[in-house]
């Protein structure tokens, strides 16, 4: 295998493990499509296909878009792709439901990449973000502050906290991502293509454990 093979790779984690930067990363660096359900989503939604109408009916209320949406949205975007590249999910699947579907196509991962880290580093990383509710530029107290306290450097804002990355809603968000991934991330395992990363250390020191980790696995192949 290399990655002209049309290599495929799911990245899974907890919210605030960085799974997110790291499969754009990835994508940077090997020239593999990087996808996202969030980004699937608001395409579809923007372009206000038949597909995109549906979800929004969900979105706006904040309720999870049903599965057979989000698979037939997913299988759609997979197919529209270079067919001489892979592709790197973020986001998908959420389910086993979504899981066997993707097996069931023409797309069965190669790989899953869970990046781990526990809880109390998902609330340290997530409690500190802030936005500013003016020109929407984005802060993290511990890696990415502001110069002056709870100011935006752009616009001279008070930058704000999103309810969402309140402590309490975090570790509600952790433990609905065990409750719901765990089944998936046991789906895969017992295929023997889950590989988990230890997200701790910088984005640097994780992208290195992540391409190492691909690394020997096309080396062993």
């Amino acid at each position: 295998m290399s990655f002209g093979d049309k290599l495929k790779i799911i990245m899974l984690g907890p919210p605030g493990a960085g799974k997110g930067t790291q499969a754009a990363l990835l994508s940077e660096k090997y020239g593999i499509p990087h996808i996202s359900t969030g980004q699937i989503f608001r395409e579809q939604i923007e372009a206000k296909t038949g597909l995109g109408l549906k979800a929004k009916k969900y979105v706006v209320k904040g309720e999870l878009v049903p599965d057979e949406i989000v698979i037939e949205m997913t299988i759609k975007k997979l197919e529209s792709l270079d067919p001489n590249k892979g592709y790197i999910l973020d986001g998908y699947p959420r389910t086993i439901n979504q899981a066997k579907a993707l097996d069931n196509s023409k797309f069965s991962p190669d790989i899953v990449i869970e990046v781990y880290v526990d809880e109390d580093e998902c609330v340290k990383r997530l409690s500190s973000r802030r936005y500013c509710p003016k020109c929407g530029a984005t802060y993290n107290l511990i890696f990415n502050p502001p110069k002056n306290d709870e100011i935006c450097d752009i616009c001279g804002s008070k930058i704000k906290q999103r309810e969402d990355d309140k402590e309490e809603a975090v570790r509600a968000r952790f433990k609905e991502y065990h409750i719901k991934t765990k089944p998936v991330l046991d789906y895969y395992k017992a295929q023997g293509k889950l590989y988990r990363i230890d997200g701790k250390g910088s984005i640097s020191e994780v992208s290195k454990r992540i391409n190492s980790l691909i690394e020997s696995l096309l080396k062993k192949d």
